[in-house]
């Protein structure tokens, strides 16, 4: 079992909040992809989850194996980011599961594309400033 993440009860309640983030993932020639994106995020599980097509970018630079990720919330001059391993999954509990929090935590259900995958980011790291 792998170990929890540390964060603050500050970083935890600003991740409560249902704000848009910015993704970083890799491009195959090494450069950044950096994309704004709505996540949810499961604190019991360290796992945040990213709803996309699979035929974007960022889930086509996760297609890879060992794919990781910057997940970063931020308003003004306070952010936490999250960085972990992704994978990309298109099995339908896994994607009706990521449906389900996005409404929970954004109040309305997400945009439902054809192709429609969920991005889930095992995070092992935790960054933060003036939380």
């Amino acid at each position: 079992m792998r170990a929890r993440i540390a964060m603050s009860a500050a970083a935890r309640r600003f991740l409560a909040e249902p704000r848009p983030a910015t993704l970083t993932t890799l491009r195959p020639d090494g450069s950044p992809h950096v994309v704004a994106v709505r996540f949810t995020w499961d604190p019991a599980a360290d796992l945040a989850r990213v709803l996309t097509v699979g035929t974007t970018r960022k889930a086509r630079n996760l297609a890879r194996p060992g794919g990781r990720v910057a997940l970063c919330q931020a308003e003004g001059f306070r952010w936490v980011t999250l960085e972990g391993a992704a994978t990309v999954h298109d099995a339908p509990e896994r994607v009706d599961e990521g449906v389900r929090r996005y409404a929970a935590r954004y109040g309305t259900p997400p945009p439902n594309p054809p192709g429609r995958v969920v991005i889930e980011i095992a995070v092992d790291r935790v960054t933060q400033l003036n939380l």
